[in-house]
């Protein structure tokens, strides 16, 4: 047994230094095969032995719900930072530190502080993390909180591929610092198989980390960087770098965009070129943090109540207002989901005016102390274009009327269910707006692609003509159509053409139509090109569907349980005795051509392409061999880039990726010109 231990612990070494060099390096030494190789030879040998140690990778997908999440107080204190809007701010700070250093250098001429120097970084806009190893091993995992007590939170961090469970330092105790967050391309790709898209990356994170299921957590996928070590009973640095470079040789992931300088000049030069630049990043960021450099300085200037006075945080350009919150309306989806809609008094945000903003779910009205808000003023945010969100009250106080959480749904009056964070209606089959987000879904371009349907078509059929389920629009009669309101024989016609005509859509836009919990575009097409059969994937068992790509646990449950359901079995029978008939498209033929510049290509499409759809470029690509990726990373081969081409196509100018952006170069090398 000693034996077994032992070759364990070597194996684990090995596959925690892959995963370093994968996850924190995004320097892969090894293919996903071999990986997968030595994590089934881990996983059998743990099974083997009944040995399971702490630093197992096997301990990452995490395991039961948990019931709440542990205080935890900090083994020092997580400090907040005084803020800087603008360069007069910037430089007061500077002035102030100047001044204390002369003050204790006048007092102490023996032993005087250095002149100062800066580090600038970025300041991260996710969750503050905090970590506890002892002796090389990870102890506990936990929030900001106070500052001082914070939640615990170690299953959820345990998740993160780059944070290691285990690192070289095993001398004593310490503390680290970081951000967790979700990068958003990640953001990107899990919205396109999400039966319900995340709003934004800070959320996601804040969300993920703070579920009480750390399998929801595992799926996010998230990421986290560190920048200081706040605890060590027996370890001390002289300076930032010094420190930054132990985290590095710990293992821990550190941005790349940390920058020293030795003047204020070339600081404020710095701030500038990262405003400029903090679109490009694949993460979220507010602003930017300057440190004085030397240990011994902070530790002589010490803190006031509140903040360090050896940093401070230069923020962006306000994306952030303050307005009255005026009430809050609950909206019921297609799924069921009660969301809360705020109404604010109008403000200018960012160059939009801004009456509604969103609060996810009773949960965070919660955490934002928004419970006796109504009539209060609110911080809000905009930020990546979507709809503002609410950051908390201005006032700590409960002075404000309260917002009551609905007990019944607003619709259909129906009892309402609280399921993990949010509240549902479980009427599916009376409740209007499921009924009309279900049908208007079904009818999207993405899906059936039914011409000149809207979801006020849907609304209006299933008010005057009681359609109540997708297969109900087969059943519509022109004499019927002609009678409504707004509807002529012209568009009456043209609507019955295009259900007609929806009749021979692929199995993959059939699949993504239905609606089928927690799967996308993405996973539908999978399913398409496995299955190539409904027939077939109708009688696919978790334990088949849970190998496939992109299709975890949740979402085999899901996909098994939507089409063993009797209502959904009805519905769709319906549909095909209609003559709807979803077939599976060919699979590509790849043209393996060695003078076909695209095969074997990692390719992503940004913009709007004038001479075809992005859909149908796609499939020319992968037709030769391509395959196609919805985000840049340095794997990425090539980038076509149409109009309007964004964040994407500045990623990879910054990286050196190769860019097609002519879309005649890009007609000539698909041999189309």
């Amino acid at each position: 047994m000693t034996d077994t231990v032992a070759a364990m612990k070597t194996l684990i070494q090995e596959i925690n230094q892959h995963n370093h060099n994968y996850y924190t390096l995004d320097k892969p030494t090894i293919s996903d095969k071999e990986w997968d190789a030595l994590y089934d030879k881990l996983v059998a040998m743990e099974k083997e032995t009944g040995v399971t140690l702490p630093s197992s990778p096997t301990q990452r997908v995490g395991g039961e719900i948990l019931k709440g999440f542990e205080p935890h107080r900090h083994l020092s204190r997580l400090w907040s930072l005084d803020k800087a809007q603008n360069a007069e701010d910037l430089q007061a700070w500077h002035t102030r530190v100047l001044k204390l250093i002369a003050d204790y250098n006048s007092k102490n001429p023996e032993q005087p502080l250095p002149d100062p120097s800066y580090v600038v970084e970025l300041k991260f806009d996710g969750l503050t993390l905090n970590l506890t190893y002892e002796r090389g091993q990870l102890v506990q995992a936990s929030t900001r909180g106070t500052g001082t007590v914070g939640e615990g939170i170690l299953a959820q961090i345990k998740t993160i591929k780059s944070i290691p469970l285990e690192i070289p330092y095993d001398q004593g105790t310490i503390e680290v610092q970081g951000e967790g967050m979700m990068f958003l391309s990640v953001l990107e790709a899990y919205n396109r198989t999400a039966a319900e898209p995340l709003k934004n990356a800070r959320n996601a994170a804040a969300g993920a980390l703070r579920n009480l299921n750390p399998k929801v957590t595992a799926e996010r996928k998230l990421n986290a960087f560190f920048y200081n070590v706040g605890y060590s009973d027996n370890i001390q640095f002289t300076n930032h770098a010094e420190m930054l470079q132990f985290l590095r040789d710990n293992h821990f992931k550190v941005s790349d965009r940390t920058r020293f300088f030795a003047t204020m000049e070339e600081v404020s030069a710095e701030l500038e070129r990262i405003a400029e630049e903090r679109h490009s990043f694949d993460f979220l960021i507010d602003g930017s943090v300057v440190k004085l450099t030397d240990m011994r300085t902070r530790e002589v200037l010490g803190y006031t109540e509140k903040f360090p006075r050896w940093a401070v945080a230069y923020k962006f350009e306000a994306e952030e207002a303050t307005t009255i919150l005026q009430s809050v309306s609950w909206e019921v989806g297609r799924t069921g989901k009660i969301t809360p809609l705020a109404r604010v008094e109008a403000v200018d945000l960012a160059g939009v005016t801004v009456q509604n903003c969103t609060l996810n779910n009773i949960g965070d009205i919660e955490r934002k102390n928004l419970k006796h808000a109504l009539g209060s003023l609110v911080y809000i945010r905009r930020s990546n274009d979507v709809i503002p969100e609410i950051l908390g009250k201005v006032t700590e106080e409960n002075d404000g009327g309260e917002i009551v959480y609905p007990t019944h749904c607003p619709s259909c009056g129906s009892e309402l269910e609280m399921r993990g964070a949010h509240l549902f209606c479980n009427n599916r089959l009376g409740c209007s707006p499921q009924l009309v987000g279900r049908i208007a879904h079904f009818a999207s371009r993405d899906a059936m692609d039914i011409e000149t349907f809207s979801e006020m078509t849907a609304s209006q059929l299933h008010q005057e003509l009681d359609v109540r389920d997708p297969a109900d629009l087969y059943n519509l009669q022109f004499e019927d159509l002609v009678k409504l309101e707004r509807f002529g024989e012209k568009k009456a016609r043209n609507l019955l053409d295009a259900l007609e005509k929806s009749k021979s859509r692929d199995l993959a836009s059939f699949l993504y139509a239905l609606g089928i919990p927690n799967s996308g575009k993405t996973t539908t097409k999978v399913l398409a090109d496995h299955y190539r059969s409904l027939a077939k994937l109708m009688e696919a068992t978790p334990e088949e569907l849970i190998t496939l790509p992109d299709v975890g646990g949740i979402v085999a449950d899901s996909i098994y349980t939507f089409f063993h359901d009797p209502v959904m079995v009805s519905s769709i029978e319906r549909m095909l005795a209609a003559g709807v008939n979803p077939v599976a498209e060919e699979p590509a033929i790849v043209q393996a051509s060695p003078d076909n510049p695209f095969f074997g290509k990692t390719i992503v499409l940004t913009g709007t392409l004038s001479t075809m759809g992005r859909d149908e470029c796609a499939k020319k690509l992968e037709a030769l061999g391509a395959k196609i990726t919805g985000s840049v990373s340095k794997k990425t081969d090539i980038v076509i880039a149409g109009e309007s081409a964004g964040s994407k196509l500045t990623k990879a100018q910054e990286l050196g990726i190769r860019i097609i952006d002519d879309e005649q170069e890009l007609l000539q090398l698909l041999g189309e010109a």
